[in-house]
């Protein structure tokens, strides 16, 4: 085969940047694989959502906060439970005391948004802020989540 005037032949330095580049966006392009194949077939994506615990003093505190992050459309819903017994150590010393345990349920992408404004509000000096994340659950209920709280 005759090549044309003026037409390039990739080196091995240009296949070389090629591998790299590949190498460098794999993550992206291994997320944007998962979420085609998710689009597709309507399957889960593990870990794309969370479930956050987040200890306040009391229930009016509780109340309060729970019912900003909603306003905030931060979560899809978040779950107040009333005096639960707390044993921790602060300050070097065991520390006993009733708080509520608020149990929120987000999109994992809000995290640092959700982190950030539970910092600027909670009463405590290092508010607990702890996320797991959903491997799997009811689909309706997190397509549910996926469509309350909006991804921005």
């Amino acid at each position: 085969m005759q090549r044309l005037p003026g037409s390039l032949r990739p080196g091995p330095g240009a296949l070389l940047l090629v591998l790299i580049m590949a190498l460098l966006l794999y993550p992206g392009l291994k997320n944007i694989a998962v979420y085609l194949h998710s689009a597709v077939t309507g399957s889960y994506i593990s870990g794309s959502h969370s479930v956050v615990f987040i200890s306040c003093p009391n229930e009016q505190v509780g109340k309060v906060i729970a019912r900003t992050i909603m306003e905030k459309k931060l979560a899809a819903c978040v779950n107040v439970l009333p005096e639960v017994f707390s044993i921790y150590n602060w300050d070097h010393e065991i520390t006993e005391t009733v708080e509520v345990l608020m149990v929120i349920k987000t999109r994992s992408s809000k995290m640092h948004e959700l982190t950030e404004f539970i910092r600027s509000v909670h009463p405590f000096e290092i508010p607990e802020v702890i996320s797991l994340s959903v491997d799997q659950g009811n689909p309706l209920y997190l397509k549910w989540i996926e469509e309350t709280v909006p991804e921005e």
